[in-house]
């Protein structure tokens, strides 16, 4: 191939790939209001209108929650991988109650004036609030860019041929050489005084016949409307619909109506007015062009760290353009082309990393900014919407303590250690890989995680212990702190092994006591670099191709920490953590030994439902199943002997059938299965009552095995010549258990058998 022909074939992909600038041009007023007219929702934003529709389309709410209501407990499972993890460098794994907490304060966002504060995530060190926000802002800078996310901003193209001088044929030109005459001096002054450099000239474009003039403070250019007739002519363009509405009617919406513009702009504006003489002539000089973001050149977003020395002056001047205004306007200076490092980030994001050193004084500059909304310049007033960020560690609290009257300013948001197990598996399993699920037995790497987190909780839990009235009928699975019911909590998950009337007492109020509680926690304790160092140690040490890692490895590993680390982990802990685990792996055994009839079990549910809702002595039909019930005391506890737990006195299952029939007429068939169109096995009362059901039938599945020797046995010569000695009833149970264990607990084949012969020589059916 000829290589100047491949060059130029190089140069043609890059001219067919390369589009991006396209978007950036700028389109006369007109064209931008035909544009409002067809799409005002996305024009018509400001920074904290787009931020938050940035963040609401890059956070997913999960439908399934542990909660029967999360609505009514204001509390939701976030997805926010996409905004934290996704394309990141170095992701940010954000845990339940965190996510909660940022989607809490994100929503304020789209509602009122936002530009009286300023948002402090604060936490102890090493809990990422660095990547944090650097995540966050690198998310706000690609959806800015994007048609989803992007904004208009002011821009002028000052007309020559109009302003110069109307009755000179050859006005560019003109213009052109008294520009040239005015530098020539300005140069021959500064050579004849010896001081100053040249001063570059810039010659007018032969093809371009006016002067651009951009908006350093990025304003909408509706803005230009003047405020008396802005509610006339958006009334005009934009159709009667839901958003005309919100846009005339809602408060997130009044800085359409209530804003001004930049002193520049409307200098420009009241300018041209005057000189032209006809507003139509002012709007076509008028041009809107895409508001372009780079955190690199603080275009939008300017990002400070406390090493950052602050500039020596206060404001920005560009002669050039200010001698080519005064100029072309000849009116003594009414256009003051001034300019703060606030304007390049107006209706953008001003971030500080940590509030210290140079950052502490930028923090007390921000004071005015945020009280009143407005930055002085010399004479001029700079308005300021922007949205403001910092980062502080508790200590660094001190640096704007002397200013009390900023602290109502001020919007704090916690980030702690992470609390939610799950999050904290995840990050492990960013740093090492995913590979690493493969070497644990299951569970023992979330143990690992919970004796992680156990250092960051405080040990006793008040709301806990309000809720539980007797922890120590937990005593088998739990600690006595109820820690490790905390955590199932912060990890989203109720577990199955409380029982229905602690269930029952989860109320939303008890809930937000818990809540509250997690506000104080997650700053003291292992930080996430020292969770990192453990862990690294900890599978190097016990990572096998031949082997996998078990709970008594984890138990030797924390055992031999120095003591530093021990006193971290609240007494007694690591053994109320093998309790639960041992319950744990009792229930998968359980699970996948359990032959049921699914049949018949919902087919007694739907019989128990209809029936509470007759008098003892009736004989009904199962509007569910259409089989005849003789409703009878011996009826309900031939069903409920596998709903409850142990002996069931009178009092009890009489409040139980209350408890069903009020669920039923309330919730199941009013609301989702008259409203919503569910079926009975769809309710989450059915669901309820299933899970009870199975839970209960699993508890004696054990029964027949744990004395049989034979069984034990042939799970230990699993897959070996002596497993073909015994008889089939045997092998097929042992096969179905193995099989069940892999299937639905994700074992592997040594790993199904290592947990079955862990569960009979430690004899754990006993202990439960």
């Amino acid at each position: 191939m000829n290589v100047h022909n491949s060059i130029e074939q190089a140069f043609d992909i890059l001219d067919k790939k390369i589009v991006d600038y396209k978007k950036l041009m700028p389109v006369p007023f007109e064209e931008f209001l035909g544009l409002v007219q067809k799409n005002p929702s996305f024009l018509l934003r400001n920074v904290f209108q787009t931020f938050h529709d940035m963040i609401k389309n890059n956070v997913s709410v999960s439908d399934s929650s542990f909660l029967e209501d999360p609505d009514q407990f204001d509390f939701s499972s976030y997805d926010c991988d996409k905004l934290f993890v996704q394309g990141s460098e170095e992701p940010y794994f954000t845990d339940m109650l965190f996510a909660n907490r940022f989607m809490k304060q994100m929503e304020s966002l789209r509602h009122g004036a936002q530009q009286n504060r300023i948002f402090i995530f604060h936490g102890p060190h090493g809990c990422g609030k660095s990547t944090f926000l650097n995540n966050l802002l690198r998310k706000f800078e690609q959806f800015a860019n994007t048609d989803q996310g992007m904004r208009y901003e002011i821009l002028w193209h000052l007309d020559i041929k109009k302003l110069w001088d109307v009755e000179k044929s050859e006005t560019i030109a003109s213009f052109e050489n008294y520009l040239q005459f005015i530098d020539d001096k300005s140069e021959a002054a500064r050579k004849k005084n010896g001081r100053g450099k040249p001063k570059e000239t810039i010659r007018i474009r032969p093809d371009k016949d006016y002067i651009e003039i951009p908006c350093m403070s990025h304003d909408n250019p509706l803005l230009m409307i003047p405020k008396k007739n802005r509610r006339d002519v958006l009334d005009q363009i934009i159709e009667n619909d839901e958003f005309k509405w919100r846009l005339f009617t809602e408060k997130e919406y009044e800085w359409v109506f209530n804003e001004e513009p930049c002193t520049i702009c409307s200098s420009i504006f009241q300018s041209l007015l005057e000189r032209l003489g006809s507003p139509k002539e002012v709007f076509s000089m008028l041009y809107a062009r895409p508001y372009y973001f780079d955190r690199r050149l603080g275009n939008g977003i300017s990002v400070f760290n406390p090493g950052d020395k602050p500039v020596r002056r206060d404001y920005y001047f560009n002669e050039m353009i200010q001698r080519r205004i005064d100029i072309l306007f000849q009116d003594s200076k009414r256009i003051n082309y001034i300019y703060s490092k606030f304007a390049k980030v107006n209706n953008g994001i001003y971030a500080l990393m940590d509030i210290k050193s140079h950052n502490t004084e930028r923090m007390v500059e921000l004071h005015n900014i945020i009280s009143e909304g407005v930055h002085k310049v010399e004479d001029v007033e700079e308005k300021v919407d922007s949205l403001f960020f910092a980062l502080m560690n508790p200590e660094d609290k001190k640096n704007i303590k002397d200013f009390p009257s900023f602290s109502d300013r001020i919007q704090y948001i916690n980030i702690p250690y992470v609390l939610d197990v799950n999050t904290e598996v995840n990050i492990y399993q960013n740093i090492f890989g995913r590979h690493i699920d493969g070497s644990f037995l299951p569970m023992v790497l979330n143990n690992f995680a919970k004796i992680i987190i156990s250092t960051r909780l405080k040990n006793k839990s008040i709301a806990l212990l309000e809720w539980i009235k007797k922890p120590e009928k937990y005593k088998f699975y739990c600690d006595d702190s109820l820690m490790l019911l905390k955590m199932e909590i912060y990890s989203g998950n109720i577990p199955a092994w409380l029982d229905v009337d602690d269930r029952k007492a989860l109320s939303q109020k008890m809930w937000h006591k818990i809540v509250t509680e997690s506000e104080n926690e997650g700053s003291d304790g292992l930080s996430g670099r020292d969770s990192i160092k453990l862990f690294d140690q900890f599978y190097s040490r016990f990572a096998r191709e031949d082997k996998l890692i078990t709970m008594p490895d984890l138990l030797t590993f924390f055992n031999g920490l120095d003591n530093i680390y021990q006193r971290m982990i609240p007494e007694k802990f690591v053994n109320s953590l093998i309790k639960m685990y041992d319950y744990g792996v009792l229930q998968q055994v359980k699970e996948s030994l359990y032959y049921y009839n699914e049949a018949q079990i919902k087919e007694d549910l739907k019989n128990y439902i209809s029936a509470v809702n007759f008098e003892k002595g009736s004989s009904v039909k199962c509007i569910f199943t259409g089989k005849k019930l003789d409703i009878s005391e011996d009826f309900f506890k031939s069903i409920e002997s596998r709903l409850f737990t142990g002996s069931i006195d009178k009092i009890k299952s009489n409040e139980f059938r209350s408890y069903v029939l009020k669920q039923y007429t309330t919730n199941a068939l009013t609301q989702e299965m008259m409203i919503e169109g569910k079926s009975i096995e769809e309710t989450k009362l059915f669901d309820s009552l299933h899970e009870r059901y199975v839970h209960n039938l699993k508890n004696k599945v054990l029964e027949p095995f744990i004395e049989n020797q034979n069984f034990r046995r042939a799970i230990k010569d699993f897959e070996t010549e002596d497993f073909k000695t015994y008889d089939n009833r045997i092998k097929a149970d042992v096969k179905f258990l193995i099989k069940n264990l892999i299937e639905k607990f994700n074992y592997t084949d040594q790993g199904a058998n290592e947990i079955c012969i862990y569960v009979i020589d430690n004899d754990i059916a006993k202990k439960f």
